[in-house]
């Protein structure tokens, strides 16, 4: 699926509720709560907090789905094409960082 395939099924997940979209901070806000789970799980994992024994192992892939889940409705919102903006940021750091790191041979 592309980002504009991604924007577009949120959108029309959002738009069939009459609510629609949140204002900008509550997305935001549900972003950094997001954020959170994920930073959480992979400390879990890799970190210095183990789980408690009656905490269930989480799914890392939807920790991360539902970060870009937000990120893509806070995009709408905001009427952000994120293929285009992901192009223009590759771009950057291709000019700014394609010098900074020993390439791989290949």
């Amino acid at each position: 699926m592309t980002l504009e395939e991604a924007q577009a099924r949120v959108h029309e997940w959002i738009s069939q509720f009459q609510e629609g979209y949140w204002p900008p901070l509550h997305n935001l806000a549900r972003l950094v709560e997001e954020v959170g789970e994920l930073a959480r799980e992979l400390n879990h994992r890799y970190g210095s907090k183990p789980k408690k024994p009656d905490e269930p192992p989480q799914d890392l892939a939807l920790e991360m789905a539902d970060v870009l889940f937000v990120l893509l409705v806070l995009a709408n919102e905001q009427k952000v094409n994120l293929g285009e903006a992901l192009e223009r940021v590759l771009e950057k750091y291709r000019l700014r960082d394609g010098g900074r790191w020993t390439p791989l041979n290949r």
